[in-house]
């Protein structure tokens, strides 16, 4: 089941998987043109994934974010800012009350683009049974107020424990026989256009018939992002590789 959102507009700028933190800070520089406007956009889509770790209403994860949230929450006083939920941040609606927030429950979202019909999703809206009930107890308002309490009264062991395994997590491999899973996952259920997700960080394309799915570079591994454009030989998305000062 998929819920509608406005429309995407032209030239809008999408990112996913940045996995923010101490030890990954690329974003914060492509964030920060944006912010200065030095990088001129009508839109910003965030894919989820964002932050390597922030979950609203446990305030210690906003501790090491919170230069890159002020700064978002200033663009979104200026321009249009889409946030779907993933895995590593989710509960936004308390940090980003000027975006528009779409938490996994409304994944994959639809929109509209030059009379293109377009699903996006963070890509973690559909697992097995067991990550189902994972990723409702964890998004929960009272787990999340028991593992805050938790956590306080152990000085933090809970997410500095969490914040331990993602750096040792790996996250730019490559999925093998990735085509053949989305298309049992996607390419039969779903009526659309495009189909856009993160999550996997793939960074590969595929068309069925009349449909195009995409899954998105993740930033955290290669630094790339992509614009909206004119639809053109089948094309919605420029690829684009940021570097600072580039």
């Amino acid at each position: 089941m998929s819920h509608n959102l406005a429309e995407i507009q032209e030239g809008a700028l999408i990112i996913s998987d940045a996995h923010f933190s101490v030890n990954r800070p690329e974003l914060f520089s492509l964030i920060e043109e944006i912010y200065l406007g030095k990088k001129k956009i009508p839109q910003l889509i965030l894919m989820g994934d964002i932050f390597d770790n922030l979950f609203g209403g446990i305030p210690y994860t906003y501790k090491s974010n919170q230069t890159l949230i002020d700064m978002l929450n200033t663009i979104a006083l200026k321009i249009d800012v889409i946030y779907l939920e993933g895995n590593h941040d989710f509960q936004l609606h308390k940090i980003f009350q000027n975006m528009t927030i779409i938490p996994i429950e409304k994944q994959p979202v639809q929109c509209k683009y030059k009379e293109k019909k377009i699903l996006l999703a963070h890509g973690d809206f559909d697992g097995a049974l067991g990550y189902k009930i994972y990723t409702y107890l964890i998004r929960n308002p009272f787990v999340l107020f028991i593992l805050r309490f938790i956590d306080s009264l152990t000085r933090h062991s809970i997410l500095n424990f969490v914040d331990r395994h993602l750096e040792k997590k790996e996250d730019c491999n490559e999925f093998t026989g990735f085509e053949k899973f989305v298309q049992n996952r996607i390419g039969n259920n779903y009526n659309f256009d495009y189909f856009i997700e993160g999550h996997f960080h793939q960074n590969k394309s595929y068309r069925w018939n009349n449909s195009n799915y995409i899954n998105l570079a993740a930033f955290a591994c290669n630094q790339r992002y992509f614009i909206v454009k004119s639809i053109k030989d089948n094309e919605l998305l420029e690829e684009k590789s940021f570097s600072k000062g580039i």
